[in-house]
């Protein structure tokens, strides 16, 4: 078993999806910076990507399923593999909260 490490896990997640959320991972730092009020929006769009990008790679795998007999150790892998997109999106969601707990004005 290999280790895993940030360029191999945005390798395997996919060039097209894991730009696009780092992109909004960018825009969301951006966002803290000079429009704070898009902060949370920002991270609720990077978690709708991301479970986007999950379903796109199910309905692949179901449609190479069809085709194909598919091992269960084969599917497994491309299981994990799509999970990757979605936990992305899902840490810019938890970062564009933290954000926005720490800019909140103090009452």
């Amino acid at each position: 078993m290999t280790p895993l490490s940030v360029f191999t896990l945005f390798v395997e997640g996919g060039a097209l999806f894991m730009c696009i959320l780092t992109l909004l991972l960018v825009a969301l730092f951006f966002a803290a910076w000079k429009a704070p009020a898009w902060v949370k929006e920002i991270g609720k769009i990077a978690l709708a990507f991301g479970i986007f990008s999950f379903l796109i790679s199910c309905a692949q795998a179901a449609a190479d399923i069809q085709m194909f007999q598919v091992e269960q150790c084969v599917l497994a892998g491309g299981l994990k593999v799509a999970l990757i997109c979605p936990i992305y999106g899902y840490i810019i969601y938890m970062i564009s909260l933290i954000i926005r707990i720490i800019q909140k004005p103090k009452a």
